[in-house]
């Protein structure tokens, strides 16, 4: 499991990753640690997502996915919830602009329908406002959970095969992948993880089999455009063997 080292030197831009998914963990400590509240690290966390949004679409990333909200975040104080939700409308409502002038797209997977009303409709018009934009795709996850997206996959594979749409012998790793939520995504190439904490909590978990792992101390609110840099930095001195021998990658061998 690698884990985060300070590289210098410079991003070569014809290795950057085409999809990067961050786990943005440590909201909660890092106003503990300044004795707020964990509102205000959210709050802080969103200036996090600003920076790291504008970072990738200036660098040329094609695609930043954000776990925002998961399954089992629903289970958190229902005061915190709340916030939670009004703190997501608010976001979407204000970079309404921003994501227009700066060319993202907005998307988003997961259970969307469990969000309330006011937040569903407010992330729809605004995914509706930007569809036509063709810079950075900012994915959010919300009310993700990894585990039950491939239980979902499952069950309309099942369906389709008793529905005779298609066979069993049909159903291979490829075709299995366009019962996701992601299918129209690539995988993604690196995942990002702050707060040290070293686990994965539920989050694409068919998607990142072969994605690249980058762990970091740095809280979640404190982590901006140099981290992401540090981040793609060790990224960028990793060999990607998908499997094969470093002969075979040197050939121009195809990955998985």
């Amino acid at each position: 499991m690698k884990v985060q080292r300070r590289k210098q030197g410079k991003l070569d831009p014809s290795k950057l990753p085409r999809h990067i998914a961050i786990i943005m963990d440590g909201n909660g400590r890092w106003a503990q640690s300044k004795h707020l509240s964990r509102m205000r690290g959210y709050q802080k966390g969103i200036e996090a997502v600003k920076e790291v949004v504008e970072t990738c679409g200036e660098l040329g990333v094609k695609i930043l996915t954000l776990y925002a909200f998961s399954k089992e975040n629903w289970r958190r104080p229902r005061e915190e919830v709340n916030e939670l939700m009004q703190l997501l409308q608010r976001y979407l409502l204000e970079e309404r602009e921003e994501l227009l002038e700066k060319n993202v797209r907005l998307n988003a997977i997961g259970d969307l329908e469990d969000l309330p009303t006011p937040i569903f409709q407010t992330l729809l018009e605004t995914i509706e406002m930007t569809r036509h934009k063709d810079g950075l795709i900012l994915n959010l996850a919300l009310s993700y959970g990894g585990r039950s997206e491939i239980v979902a996959g499952v069950r309309k594979v099942i369906e389709e095969v008793e529905e005779r749409k298609i066979s069993k012998d049909d159903v291979t790793p490829e075709t299995f992948s366009r019962y996701l939520f992601t299918r129209d995504l690539p995988d993604p190439d690196l995942l990002i993880r702050t707060s040290w904490e070293l686990r994965i909590s539920n989050f694409l978990l068919w998607q990142i089999a072969y994605t690249e792992l980058y762990f970091t101390k740095t809280l979640w609110p404190d982590f901006g455009r140099e981290e992401l840099i540090q981040a793609l930095l060790e990224y960028q001195t990793r060999e990607r063997r998908f499997g094969l021998t470093p002969s075979q990658i040197r050939e121009g061998s195809v990955p998985l």
